[in-house]
């Protein structure tokens, strides 16, 4: 064999060699299983934190963490004497203004009426008197018997004791008719504004019993029994066991089929077993999430996408906290 025979030989054997490389290589890939792509997720649920308008000392807790409550139940009671103070006050005024109103709609006491009707009695006899002197000095001043003077003094004294009587008529009149229609409008507003005040009271009164507005698990309890909480501070929170989900933070190139509306199947490592999933929710993360680039020299970057789908059916079990796997 030639020099240049066994060259091509080599040549040939390395061809060959490179060839078979390749094809188990393309074979490797195509038969051998490939792991799938995982989104790990976790349940989640809706809280509401039980709180207090008034401060307060915790008097007595009526529940625990890992309590159900259904709406209604008592949770808490505070001890608040600000509270209870304040409510004597808006009572003493409620009455005070009660007893202004009254008073404006009765109108004068019957003494202070009988001492109007008196006086105006009075004034009506003195005009009476008043009147006939006037008469006669004027008879005697027709005839010429009486001076000018003495008319003008008698014509005097009878017009004072006409406005004498007319104020008196006048001052008996408001005794009888009582205070003006003003003065009791005043009167019932002034009691209406009390009555506001005892309302406010009392719905802070309320708030020294915090009762459950939704059903669900206590979850956490802050404070102990004889600790202070300050207006709004937490004192527990209450789980809404009805209403879960679960949250996924899922790159934008594995979006596919996870679109608002659709529906996917969700692994629960607790359980060993899948459920189906709708999505309600999807929003990008922002600029500050991961990302990923998808070459070497970053022509553009993936984002992550917040993905939140609920149940489509409830599973018995289902607690927050747990793991959620999407393949």
């Amino acid at each position: 064999m030639t020099e240049k025979d066994q060259h091509r030989n080599i040549i040939l054997a390395i061809i060959g060699f490179v060839a078979v490389v390749i094809i188990v290589a393309a074979i490797g890939f195509l038969v051998i299983d490939r792991d799938p792509e995982i989104v790990q997720g976790q349940v989640e649920v809706t809280e509401y934190r039980v709180s207090s308008k008034v401060p307060g000392r915790i008097l007595e807790l009526r529940v625990k963490e890992g309590d159900y409550v259904k709406v209604g139940d008592t949770l808490a009671i505070l001890d608040a004497p600000e509270v209870r103070a304040k409510m004597e006050q808006a009572q003493g005024a409620e009455a005070a203004a009660a007893a202004l109103e009254l008073k404006a709609q009765n109108g004068a006491r019957k003494e202070q009426i009988q001492g109007a009707y008196s006086v105006l009695q009075q004034a009506k006899a003195g005009l009476e008197i008043a009147e006939k002197s006037y008469n006669r000095v004027q008879r005697l001043f027709d005839e010429g018997v009486m001076s000018a003077q003495k008319r003008d003094e008698a014509y005097a004294n009878y017009k004072a004791m006409e406005a004498q009587c007319k104020a008196a008529q006048s001052q008996y009149e408001m005794a009888v008719n009582g205070a003006r229609q003003e003065d009791k409008l005043a009167a019932a507003a002034q009691v209406n504004r009390a009555k506001g005040a005892v309302q406010e009271v009392n719905s802070y009164i309320h708030e020294t019993v915090q009762i459950a507005q939704m059903e669900g698990e206590v979850s956490d309890v802050y404070p102990k029994v004889g600790e202070l909480v300050g207006t709004g501070s937490p004192i527990m929170s209450i789980a809404v066991m009805d209403d879960l989900w679960g949250t996924f933070n899922v790159r934008e190139d594995e979006l596919n089929g996870m679109q608002v509306g659709t529906e996917f199947e969700a692994f629960v490592p607790a359980f060993n077993k899948n459920i189906k999933m709708k999505v309600y929710y999807l929003k990008d993360q922002g600029s500050y999430a991961v990302w990923k680039a998808t070459k070497a020299n970053g022509q553009y970057d993936l984002k992550t996408f917040e993905v939140k789908a609920r149940p489509v059916e409830k599973l018995d079990g289902l607690r927050p906290g747990m793991s959620l796997i999407i393949k």
